[in-house]
């Protein structure tokens, strides 16, 4: 025996609410995916079928279009990497050292960098940071004699930090915050030289300094010789005579005048 399952009237209550509940999940659904936030810190670069669109977006809730637009991050606070490196000195001798650098991604700029170079943040330090550090390091170190790099340290770094700045700010992708070097390494037998060079430039500066004292107290004591005529001879021993040793002095001044003479005392 069959039996037959009496269909649900088209006017039935529990047909239309299963629909409606149907239709709510549907908009929810499309809502949480048209719906996203982007962290503080960071900026998105939403894409359309693949293409860039518009500008970059900002930290807070920003909308997208389902199914047809996507969202990628970019961190645009300050990033730091270190560069282990080996290099070459004007003299041809190898030196090793750690390049820190410190930069960030300029925030307007992650649509370019999406479109041109870089479509995730991993992606920005190996395609667009390192070739020009490498690059930068192996300017400025050929410049510079392995004797001197050790006392000149602080300026190479300098030097480094601005040449990588300069070789980034043409292309406009990020802002370089700072640079480093640390870590120093040469051959043993070149160190020693460094060290004999920095001590004899010590004891030069401190030969210079010397002569220079020397110097200013000649200047000093040729001064005071020209100043000491026969009036100033005279005040200074007025000054210092006891008044009672008889003396016969010379007018000051007087053509052919001789000095003072001690005759004696007074009783």
């Amino acid at each position: 025996m069959v039996l037959m399952q009496t269909p649900r009237p088209i006017n039935d209550p529990s047909t239309g609410l299963v629909g409606l509940v149907a239709i709510l999940l549907s908009v929810l659904l499309l809502l949480g995916q048209s719906l996203f936030i982007v962290p503080a810190g960071q900026v998105a670069v939403v894409t359309t079928l693949g293409k860039v669109s518009g500008g970059s977006r900002l930290p807070g809730l920003n909308f997208k279009i389902p199914l047809v637009q996507a969202v990628s991050p970019f961190d645009v606070r300050t990033q730091v990497r270190p560069e282990e490196f080996a290099t070459l000195t004007k003299d041809l001798q190898v030196i090793e050292a750690t390049a820190t650098v410190k930069y960030a991604v300029r925030p307007n700029e992650a649509g370019r960098i999406y479109r041109t170079i870089a479509s995730a943040d991993r992606e920005i330090y190996p395609r667009i940071i390192q070739p020009s550090l490498l690059k930068a390091l192996k300017s400025v170190f050929s410049q510079y004699e392995l004797v001197t790099i050790a006392t000149e340290w602080n300026d190479i770094s300098s030097l480094v930090e601005r040449t990588v700045a300069e070789e980034l700010d043409k292309f406009d992708y990020v802002e370089v915050r700072g640079l480093d070097l640390t870590g120093l390494q040469i051959a043993e037998e070149y160190r020693a030289a460094i060290e004999q060079k920095q001590i004899a430039e010590q004891q030069l500066l401190r030969a210079q300094t010397e002569v220079k004292i020397a110097e200013q107290e000649a200047i000093r004591y040729d001064t005071l010789n020209r100043s000491l005529d026969d009036q100033v001879l005279f005040k200074l021993f007025l000054d210092k005579w006891d008044g009672r040793t008889e003396v016969v002095p010379a007018l000051p001044g007087t053509p052919g005048g001789t000095p003072p003479v001690i005759v004696g005392r007074k009783n």
